[in-house]
Order: C-alpha cells, then structure tokens, then sequence
C-alpha cells in the first residue's frame, strides 16, 4: 500500500508538472512532431540493410547501389533537421517553464507571512531558487523527451524485428521483466539521494550567505579556520550524497546491458541455425541485428529516464512547496481613506513560534491621532513586537489592534500598510541608486522636488551633494558604499517621502553621531505634528519630547507617562534613564 502510495503522488506531482508546459503546448507539439520524425528515420536505417545486402551485394542489383546510399543521405539528414527542431523547441519550453516557476515561487515569497521567513533559512530558499528549480528541466522536457523519442524508437525497431523473425524478437523481449525490476528498485535510493544533494545545496548557500555577510566577524576574531571546516564538511556531504546518486543511477547501465547480452546470444545461437537452414537471408539477418544494435541505445536511456524523472520529482516537491505556501491572510475589505492615526491594542498577546514564553501578553494600549508615544524597555520587552504588529507582519495570537476604529483584520492589507511608514535599526537598502532608494515601491513616481524635500528633512543631502552624481549614485548591495549613519538616513528618508499618517521610529537614529541625531529630532519634532508616532529606543534621551512613555517588561506594560512624571515616580524608567545619562557621561568623557 505504501508502494501504491507513493506512486500515486508520483504521478500527481509528475502531472502538475507536465501541466507547466499547457501554454506553450504549440511549441511542444512541434518537439513532439520532431521526436516523431527522428524516432522514424531509425528502424529505415536498420531496414535499408537488407536491400542493401540482398540486392546490390548479393544479387548484385545496379539499381540498389545507387539508390540505397541516397536513401541513407536523405534519412539522415531528415533525422538530423527533426533533431534540431524536436531539441531547440523543447529546449526553449523547458526554459519557458523554469522562468515561470521561478516568477510563481517569488510572487509567492514576496506574499508569505512573516512566520515563514522565521522557518526557513535564507539558503534553503535561495537554493530552491537556483538548484532545485532547474533540476525540474530534466524532468518537464528532458524525460519527456526520452520516454516519446525513443519509446517511438523502440517500437518502431520491435516491430521491425518482429517483421523479419517474431520468434527471435520474443526472445529479445524476455528480457523486458528484469528490467523493469531494475527501475523499481532503483527508485527509491535515487529519490532518496535527491533529498540529500538539495539538503546540502541549501547548506552550502547558507554557509556563503552567511560567511559573506559576516566576513570581517570571521576575519577579526580568527574564523576562517572553522568556517573552512564547516564548508568542508558540507560540500563532502553534498559530494557523497552526488556520488551515491551517480553510483545507483550508472549501475542501473551494465545491469541492463548485461541482460540484453544474455538474451542476444541466445538469438544469435538461434539466427545462425536458420542461416544454415536456409530460413533467413544476409540482408535479413543483417538488418534484424542492425535493429538490436541500435535498440539498445534508446532502451538504456528509457531506463535511466528514472534518474532523471527522480531528481525532478524531488525538486518538484520543493518547488511546489513553496508555490502552495499559504499567503498573508488578506480578508479585510475596508477602505482607509483618510487615516486620522488613531492606535488600540487592546488585550493584546503574541508568542513566537517555538518561543518559550509570550513577547507581548495583555497588552493594552491607546494612541491618539497625531500622538507621539515612547515605547520603553530591555532587550526582548515586546517593543518591537508591537511594531511587527501593527502593519500585520505578524498575527497576534488572542486580542485586538484598531485602526481609527477598525479592527486591522477587516482592512486591506494594502491599505493598512499605505498608511504605516516605518524606519528600523535594520536598515534594509537595495542595490541601486539613492534616488530609486528614497523614491521606492509606491512612491516610485515622485518627483525630483519631493524626493530633495524628503532627503533634506532626513539630513541626508548633507552627504548625497559631496557625492559625484548626487541622487544617481549607485550604492551597491545592501548600500555597502555608504556608513551606517548614511544609509540610516536614506532609510529615513525613503520613510519621510512616504508622508504615511503613522510613523514606527525603531532606533532609527541608532547609527548616527549626537549632531545627526540631533538635527533630525528637531526635523522630526516638526514632522511629529502632522502623524501619528511610536517611536522605540534604548538610547532615552531621544524620547524625552514623546507625549507619552510607555515602559514595557517581560511583554507587559509596567509604567505610562510622560518623561518627567515617570522619572518622579523613580520606578522603572527612572532606572532606565539614569543608566542611559551615565552610558552618556562616560562615552562623552572617554571620546
């Protein structure tokens, strides 16, 4: 049952496949025509040997020697045309269908909940990306052109035999059980093997990933040594597991030779008893051998088809797994239009995945329209949770976020985040220019006015005019050709340019020194006026213009208030600021 099982999903998924190649059916069919035409030309060739034989050398026929060697010209060169076009055709569907798995798969990562990102390791999915989709090819077009090509072949060739002798040509085919015995047992290691080279692929792509964005940890604390073990260890593993695949799929070669070896000596045997008899001509004893000969060719890659429909099969899984990936759920049909900035979060709790304990529990929390509240606290507090939250990266567990009113679950995504603009210590940056860096996604179309207003009130055209073509400078991947405090402030004015009526400052003047910070809290303090802003910093000294601070703990809130009622409290915050003024202190007298 178990067998019956897996073969059944092995058809399901093998047909999902095939029906990849549906729109390009036209040029499929014309590969098909191109097989067809090619599998035609060689039980002829096999065939043109016994007038050949018989009649120009045998019975010595003028006619024949002419014609049977333009017969072979023109056979082959129609073969040859009908290869071309049966190979380019399926060649460009096959490319056609890894582009559009490709496509499929990115529209549905760009589309995934921010949980499945915390699942997946960024090797395994780039990996999917640039191995396992191509592993597809063979399977989509390459085994189909095997199975249709010379499954044609080989029956045309049988037929060929069973015309000249159908008692030697059941003999052949006595062979046929052990064979197909060969595949079976065979493809269970090579599906297994599969699994393995693209484990380890995806291992590989996360130890560069990772050693690449990490090179001057690995150089400054004496790495390389370890990392180049680990790779090591890796990319062996991935040459075991290639080579087991190799070792299974080439036996399945000699094993099916060796069977056909037995059964053509016992046709051999019995071929020359009917020569002596009288019962089979020169040209029909040439011509049937013939057909032999060039039967086994296209028998031995009918089965090693297995090897290639396996690695595929295996890639198919990965491949649809993504591409089946439930999206964000996106139920919401409200419209808001306009965002007034009005916040709740009322009875709020959220855990991450496997976490041990909850980042927020119980949480809850009124903003007004245009208020700016601090949100307070250790490392692992919630604050950031909060921030996730609210645009809906993440789906709280029990309670309720309102958005002027609004449950966040009944508006459009689309809406929800048009009306959020958000500024993090991650800055995420995209290898082009500063230009197309501020002025992205929605806001892909803003004008050069803007675009300079939105710079200036980040204090960033301070930098980008010393640059040598200003706005246009390519600033390579991950905005590596910038400091942390300047692309800190692209990224804040990509964020400014938005004019999003809630703005989420997480650290977004971590990385600059006292004077940037400085000038762009003042920008800030103007630009608060006007949103809705939660703003999270360790550094407090930020925050002491915030209408309101929220101190959170253990992903509870344990203090509100502003800054000077909370540091007359001398609880928690008092704590807080008095460890931030001296960090302060020291660091001032240390520079």
């Amino acid at each position: 049952m178990k067998q019956a099982s897996q073969h059944s999903s092995d058809t399901s998924l093998y047909l999902r496949l095939l029906r990849q190649v549906r729109p390009y059916s036209h040029i499929f069919l014309l590969s098909l025509l191109g097989m067809a035409v090619m599998a035609g030309t060689e039980p002829i060739k096999a065939w043109l040997l016994k007038p050949m034989l018989d009649g120009a050398f045998v019975g010595k026929d003028p006619a024949m020697m002419v014609m049977v060697p333009i017969y072979l010209v023109l056979l082959f060169t129609l073969g040859g045309i009908a290869a071309f076009v049966s190979d380019a055709a399926v060649n460009w569907v096959a490319n056609k269908i890894v582009m559009d798995l490709r496509q499929a798969m990115f529209s549905r990562l760009l589309a995934a909940p921010g949980g499945y990102f915390d699942r997946q390791g960024t090797g395994a999915l780039i990996s999917k990306f640039t191995y396992d989709v191509t592993q597809l090819k063979e399977a989509a077009t390459g085994a189909v052109t095997i199975l249709v090509r010379d499954s044609l072949t080989v029956a045309g060739l049988i037929g060929l035999m069973c015309y000249i002798d159908w008692r030697m040509t059941l003999i052949a085919l006595v062979s046929t059980p052990f064979i197909a015995w060969i595949v079976v047992v065979l493809r269970r290691r090579l599906r297994t093997m599969s699994y393995r080279v693209q484990d380890t692929m995806a291992d590989i792509h996360q130890v560069l990933g990772e050693c690449i964005d990490a090179q001057r940890v690995v150089k400054l604390y004496g790495g390389r040594g370890q990392e180049e073990e680990r790779f090591r260890r890796i990319i062996n593993a991935n040459r075991l597991f290639s080579m087991k695949f190799a070792n299974a799929a080439a036996a399945s070669g000699p094993a099916v030779q060796e069977i056909a070896v037995l059964a053509l000596a016992v046709i051999i045997y019995i071929a020359a008893r009917q020569a002596i008899a009288g019962e089979l001509t020169v040209g029909s004893f040439a011509a049937f051998f013939t057909a032999v000969g060039l039967i086994m060719t296209p028998l031995k890659r009918l089965v090693r088809v297995n090897e290639h429909i396996q690695k595929g099969l295996a890639a198919c899984e990965s491949a649809f797994a993504l591409i089946d990936e439930p999206e964000e759920e996106d139920t919401g049909r409200l419209r808001l239009q306009p965002v007034r900035g009005e916040i709740e979060f009322r009875r709020l709790s959220f855990q991450y995945g496997a976490a041990p304990t909850k980042a927020v529990e119980d949480i809850s929390l009124h903003i007004k329209p245009g208020e700016t509240v601090a949100l307070v606290g250790a490392s692992g507090s919630g604050k950031t949770t909060l921030a996730n939250l609210l645009p809906r990266f993440y789906e709280a567990e029990r309670g309720t976020i309102f958005i002027d009113g609004q449950d966040i679950r009944d508006i459009a995504l689309s809406d929800l985040r048009a009306g959020i603009a958000l500024v993090s210590q991650d800055i995420v940056l995209f290898n082009d220019t500063i230009r197309h860096n501020i002025a992205y996604g929605a806001q892909r179309k803003a004008t050069e006015a803007q675009i300079l207003a939105a710079a200036e009130a980040a204090h960033a055209m301070v930098f980008i005019r010393d640059l040598p073509e200003g706005l246009d400078t390519w600033l390579g991947e991950r905005g590596t050709r910038l400091s942390g405090g300047q692309r800190q402030r692209i990224a804040l004015a990509r964020a400014l340019l938005k004019q999003a009526p809630i703005l989420i400052l997480d650290e977004a003047t971590s990385a600059l020194d006292t004077e940037s910070e400085r000038q762009i809290q003042q920008a800030l303090a103007e630009i608060r006026r006007q949103r809705t802003c939660i703003i999270i910093a360790h550094r407090l000294t930020t925050i002491e213009a915030a209408d309101r601070v929220i101190v959170l703990q253990r992903g509870k809130i344990v203090e509100t208030g502003t800054h000077q009622e909370l540091l007359r409290l001398q609880g928690t915050y008092a704590n807080f600021y008095s460890v931030d003024r001296n960090a302060d202190r020291n660091g001032t007298e240390a520079g």
